[in-house]
């Protein structure tokens, strides 16, 4: 068991606890900032027209080829599904990019809750408590939370993009189902992690009041 030690001791995993913690945490502004982008139009998706197609047009553009010279392409989100939008008039509804915003927050929210979760695990773990019940809940809850996101989510945005249909002349459409088996077995395996942890805080409690 000397290599485990060489690998795995107090001090590094405390030191790259820490440095988790701040991957967290920057990960969060990141995501805040794609879904503000969402909010103010620089999201990208497919625009169907009667005569062209954009791969890549965005709410906030004016010009969707990517060669004019006002078609400023920095600065965009996009969901991993293919969403396409048939444009039936000359111009986008807003409610269409509001239903598009409301997919868009549906999918990072969650990553954001998650992240945040972690953070606090890592910044416990960097703080030398590691068998406590907070520990434990940060984890089951962030399992939950990937759960969710990987059965439930999919669906909901398909269940906006249908709401956006009926109050719209423009069609949303959702090519396919973004489902993330990995995302939902790593879930599973972190509430197995937050089993792991309370049932260490249960034993050291046995012990505590045994001494």
């Amino acid at each position: 068991m000397k290599w485990f030690k060489f690998f795995v001791n107090e001090k590094d995993a405390k030191a790259v606890a820490g440095f988790m913690k701040y991957v967290c945490l920057i990960a969060i502004l990141f995501h805040t900032l794609s879904l503000m982008l969402s909010f103010i139009g620089r999201q990208t998706f497919i625009l169907q027209t009667g005569e062209k197609t954009y791969i890549n047009a965005i709410f906030a553009q004016r010009h969707h080829d990517w060669w004019n010279y006002s078609n400023f392409r920095g600065f965009a989100v996009g969901l991993p599904e293919e969403i396409r939008v048939i444009l039936i008039h000359d111009y986008i509804e807003v409610i269409t990019q509001v239903g598009f915003s409301a997919m868009y927050a549906v999918h990072v929210i969650p990553l954001i809750i998650g992240f945040w979760f972690l953070s606090r695990v890592f910044s416990n773990i960097n703080k030398g408590q590691i068998f406590i019940e907070q520990n434990a809940l940060y984890l089951l809850y962030y399992g939950l939370i990937g759960i969710a996101t990987a059965m439930f989510v999919p669906f909901i945005k398909l269940g906006i993009a249908g709401l956006t249909n009926m109050v719209s002349n423009n069609t949303v459409s959702i090519s396919y189902i973004n489902w993330s088996g990995s995302t939902l077995i790593s879930s599973i395996a972190f509430i197995v992690a937050a089993y792991i942890i309370y049932y260490g805080v249960q034993l050291k409690d046995e012990v505590d009041h045994t001494l």
